[in-house]
């Protein structure tokens, strides 16, 4: 069975695109100290950030021909 994949709308991509930035930003937040509560803390906030980015645009993709 094959998944029929289309190109994300707009807004889809966009958000994706806003919460990988924000990952990025905590991650070298984290990294440089400048966020307080420990990297690893930090870390792990910003992995489930793009945890949730990747999963925005997995919807977009897969759900637009829906």
């Amino acid at each position: 069975m094959a998944v029929k994949l289309s190109p994300p709308t707009k807004i889809a991509f966009n958000i994706s695109v806003i919460l990988g930035i924000v990952a990025l930003l905590l991650y070298f937040a984290g990294v440089f100290g400048v966020v307080s509560g420990g990297f690893a803390a930090v870390a792990h906030l910003a992995l489930w950030v793009a945890v949730a980015a990747w999963a925005v645009l997995l919807a977009g993709v897969s759900m637009k021909g829906v």
